[in-house]
């Protein structure tokens, strides 16, 4: 059993912010380990999630000069470790993953920006994506 894309989402989202903070190594997270899942035992279920913190990674520089580009009044070193990597997780997915469209990623953004960011963050997190796609 393999976890669902939204789950994947959820779970790299966690390891991007994980990893920005700091003091996590990268292999422990992409392995997800720190999950509790007892029903997903299979290391294959999580290539998904797994892709999605690599490719984000191994893109980090050109994402990072994307987001910084559309931001307005800010600068990427100041954002929240929570609204940067559901921008940067997203740019991803909206450059470099072509099998999701564009409506798709901004609204799972805006769900995790609802979930896990602040009161204002899934409108903040909407207007750079909505720049971002506009510009593309």
């Amino acid at each position: 059993m393999s976890v669902g894309r939204r789950r994947g989402r959820i779970l790299a989202f966690q390891a991007l912010v994980a990893w920005d903070v700091g003091g996590a190594v990268l292999d422990d997270l992409l392995n997800f380990s720190w999950q509790n899942e007892d029903s997903i035992k299979d290391p294959n279920s999580y290539l998904f999630p797994k892709m999605m913190v690599l490719g984000t990674i191994e893109n980090i520089t050109e994402i990072d000069k994307v987001i910084q580009e559309n931001l307005d009044n800010w600068v990427i070193d100041r954002l929240n470790s929570v609204d940067k990597a559901i921008l940067r997780l997203s740019v991803y997915s909206l450059i470099y993953q072509k099998d999701t469209p564009p409506p798709i990623v901004i609204d799972e953004a805006i769900n995790l920006a609802k979930d896990f960011g602040t009161d204002d963050s899934y409108k903040f997190v909407n207007a750079v994506l909505d720049s971002i796609k506009n510009k593309s």
